[in-house]
């Protein structure tokens, strides 16, 4: 899939969230719920979330040139981490809101029916746009989309559970409900935006792949009958990179070493969409 695969995933995304924050405003100040409202701000970073990963998508891609040799990939992850930081802070404004309204201020509530419509839409148009994101961020290993995609999984949750309990203030008419709902979304973006802090920000450090994805890649490179040592892994973005000792019989002439060296790169790059290989060569 290419990259402008990735562009028009990250569009769509956009033109959704921007909708159903119009939406979800509109009816939350009509019916004065702060759980309607607290999903209007949850919409809102899904929105700025979008926007990160529309700009960062076309970024990442850009091939290596003299300032960034290594290419531009952890600019995924850098997006990736901004988003987490913002998708925090809006949690915290809605718990603050929402113990405000628990602590003293009236409660009311108009219009619940419409609100809870609205609920349900969301939820099904986020489901619909959140599978389009997670299917094309697997196939070309984006980080931003995949991030954006985890956005609006969450929001679909939360949507569902808005729904819910403004259902339920229809049937008992307890409108604290409201509130409770309201802090309830909040602690659930709260756990998505360590979810996605912590699988954004661990590339930054150069961490290596996962411990199956090391073992099947040593696998591969033992049916090789490579002799190797010394392996590193990382990513950056949907870039890996792996660098490795191989050792090869002293009297090899330097031509054979390239050509032995090259057979392992493409053989590795058959398996692992935008590899870097890097190979020392050192006599056995």
């Amino acid at each position: 899939m290419n990259m402008n695969s990735k562009v028009k995933t990250a569009r769509l995304s956009i033109i959704s969230n921007t909708l159903l924050i119009i939406m979800k405003l509109v009816v939350g100040i009509i019916s004065g719920s702060v759980s309607i409202i607290s999903e209007a701000i949850h919409s809102s970073m899904d929105l700025v979330a979008a926007l990160i990963a529309f700009f960062s998508v076309r970024v990442s891609d850009n091939p290596p040139d003299t300032r960034h040799p290594y290419g531009h990939g952890k600019v995924e992850n850098i997006s990736g981490v901004i988003e987490a930081i913002l998708i925090f802070a809006a949690a915290i404004w809605i718990i603050y809101e929402a113990v405000k309204k628990l602590m003293g201020e009236d409660i009311v509530l108009e219009s619940i029916w419409i609100g809870s419509i609205v609920m349900i839409i969301s939820a099904v148009i986020n489901t619909l746009v959140s599978k389009k994101l997670y299917k094309v961020a697997r196939e070309t290993k984006s980080v931003a989309l995949e991030a954006d995609a985890l956005h609006l999984k969450t929001d679909v949750y939360t949507s569902a559970g808005v729904a819910a309990g403004l259902l339920l203030i229809l049937l008992t008419d307890i409108k604290w409900l409201d509130p409770v709902v309201a802090i309830m979304v909040a602690l659930i973006i709260l756990k998505e935006s360590y979810t996605l802090l912590r699988k954004a920000f661990t590339p930054l450090l150069d961490t290596a792949w996962d411990d199956d994805e090391v073992e099947n890649l040593e696998r591969k490179l033992n049916l090789m009958n490579v002799n190797y040592h010394d392996l590193r892994t990382r990513i950056a973005g949907n870039y890996r990179f792996i660098d490795l000792h191989v050792e090869i019989p002293e009297d090899e002439s330097v031509g054979s070493a390239h050509s032995y060296c090259d057979m392992i790169e493409d053989e590795l790059t058959k398996d692992y969409d935008n590899l870097s290989v890097t190979i020392h060569v050192e006599p056995s």
